[in-house]
């Protein structure tokens, strides 16, 4: 509920602070007071149009702050709170400020963090509900029908909005096999001849490298062979220095005893053979590894300019190519099933489809069946408000296919015909004002149970009427304003002394001058000051005992 509105310096109000509670709230006062400046005020709460025209004469700001209450926040709002990076405490009441400067712009706050207009304008559906002389919104909007409606009906869209999707995801999934097929099919003959030179050549991972090393290691054979081979040379011949060494440790080895020095000389001898072997066996080795084969040499190299040569034709590298043989493979794979896979989501779509379908169809005639009782509830309400030439009824049609949606199959709009004969038109299209206001005022009573925004408020619905309709106007709004129990708030801009007298609450605007300062103000009326309003608003500038006593009359009877 809205518990709190303050306004500074917008239009004639210099400064006020509203406190509002439960139930059926009347404003009233004499035309041009100002009652509409609380409306703006309102608005630019609500997001509406930063007019800087609103800020008082003099000043260079004005400022409106609502403050709203509730027993269970709105999930609607919760999410716009989110979006907007809004924190708030569980509990915690729902403040927005509206700052307006004079020279234009404006800032908006919500529990004192900043946000952007669009924020509140996310909000306004779920914080008030405005009807007047000129609503465009709310219950005239034919976008709202369908959900009040469904609502009405107690109807289960989520179902129905749960197979859409699921049913929306299974003929993309068709639209994707049958766009990938098409376009498959299309270079089939491309990949069966790239399928069929990578599986000639039959790459396999880590290839390049170990190719690689191989050319390197027979390339430097070539280049040392020569060097090698002379080496072996002296090492192995039969006058080589290992051979004339060998033969020295021979002799050496028969005269050896013969003196110490000999001895020594052999062992030495001994260590340098030792020593020679194994630089022999060495060069073995490195000539057995470097050995190369021309013909091996140019495999090497062909392969190498070949695994080079196909990633560069498919752009990758050549560790990829085996990934890239595999990704073939399963083009070619999906080219020839994918006739079966499409036949597969074919059927899951068309399964998918037929239950969205049939759960459409159920909503739509729990809607149908609710439209003939809303249609009833509301005529009911008609005549009281003198409109009984009046016909109300929903209508509930079939769109077509490409406009289906997780909503259902149907478009709903309320339609009305003002007098006997007259065709059915939109609410917005045929009503008067006053008409309209009253209208809504009768659909709200009918939907009464099905919720809608924390206040609603009606401005000048009893405009042109009086005696018995302003009555029945008063006790709509009463009973609306507690329809939701201990959650409902109402709040009636009025000029009728019957609405005003159905008030829990009763502010009364009154405009002043001094000099050439003009002022608004609002107060909040006590019982003596309800009689006495009242009794201003049936007898006009001079209040008489009998207009006196038809006030405590009209406030004893609610």
């Amino acid at each position: 509920m809205l518990t709190n509105l303050s306004i500074r310096n917008i239009v004639l109000i210099e400064a006020l602070d509203l406190a509002f509670a439960r139930g059926l709230g009347v404003l009233t006062g004499e035309t041009g007071a100002g009652k509409s400046i609380l409306l703006d005020a309102l608005g630019l709460v609500l997001g509406n149009r930063a007019d800087s025209g609103l800020v008082r004469a003099g000043e260079d700001k004005a400022s409106a702050t609502a403050t709203f209450e509730f027993a269970e926040m709105p999930a609607g709002i919760i999410e716009a709170l989110d979006d907007a990076g809004v924190e708030m405490e569980a509990g915690e009441a729902l403040v927005i400020r509206r700052q307006l400067k004079a020279d234009g712009g404006s800032k908006a706050f919500v529990n004192g963090q900043p946000v952007g207009v669009a924020t509140l304008r996310a909000l306004a559906p779920f914080l008030v509900e405005l009807h007047g002389q000129h609503d465009d919104r709310g219950l005239v909007n034919p976008r709202g029908h369908r959900a009040l409606l469904t609502r009405y009906a107690a109807a289960d869209e989520a179902g129905v909005s749960s197979a859409w999707r699921k049913w929306q995801a299974s003929e993309a999934a068709l639209a994707e096999a049958r766009e990938a097929a098409q376009s498959a099919a299309a270079e089939r003959e491309l990949v069966e001849a790239h399928l069929a030179e990578l599986e000639r050549l039959a790459p396999q991972e880590g290839e390049e490298s170990d190719l690689a090393g191989q050319r390197a290691d027979m390339q430097k054979g070539e280049r040392l062979s020569e060097d090698l081979a002379s080496l072996q040379h002296l090492f192995a011949g039969s006058d080589s220095a290992l051979a004339q060494l060998r033969a020295a440790a021979r002799r050496l080895d028969r005269i050896a005893p013969e003196h110490e020095a000999l001895g020594d000389a052999l062992s030495a001898l001994d260590r340098c053979l030792i020593e020679g072997g194994e630089a022999e066996a060495a060069v073995d080795r490195a000539l057995e590894a470097l050995s190369f084969d021309p013909a091996r040499l140019d495999e090497v190299e062909t392969r190498l300019f070949d695994l080079r040569a196909e990633a560069r034709k498919h752009g990758c590298q050549v560790d990829d190519l085996p990934a890239k043989l595999a990704e073939l493979r399963g083009k070619l794979d999906a080219i020839e099933g994918g006739e079966g896979r499409i036949k597969a989501l074919q059927a899951d779509a068309f399964e998918k489809g037929s239950h969205y379908r049939a759960l459409a169809e159920t909503l739509s005639a729990q809607r149908v069946e609710a439209a003939k009782r809303l249609d009833n509830a509301v005529a009911a309400e008609l005549a009281p408000l003198k409109l009984d030439a009046a016909k109300f009824k929903t209508l509930v049609t079939r769109t077509d296919e490409d406009k289906w949606g997780p909503h259902g199959m149907d478009a709903v709009e309320f339609v009305i015909s003002t007098n006997p004969g007259a065709p059915f038109a939109p609410l917005a299209k045929i009503a008067s004002g006053g008409e309209l206001s009253r209208f809504i005022l009768a659909l709200k009573v009918a939907l009464a149970e099905e919720g809608g925004a924390a206040v609603i408020i009606f401005d000048e619905i009893d405009r042109g009427v009086g005696g018995a309709v302003a009555s029945a106007i008063g006790e709509r709004l009463a009973r609306l304003a507690s329809a939701n129990g201990e959650n409902g708030q109402l709040l009636a801009v009025t000029h009728s002394p019957q609405v005003a007298a159905r008030g829990n609450v009763h502010f009364m605007i009154a405009k002043s001058s001094e000099g050439t300062v003009t002022r608004t103000s609002v107060g909040q009326l006590d019982a003596g000051g309800r009689q006495e309003e009242i009794a201003r608003m049936l007898s006009g500038a001079e209040i008489t005992p009998e207009a006196r006593a038809q006030a405590e009359r009209l406030l004893e009877g609610v």
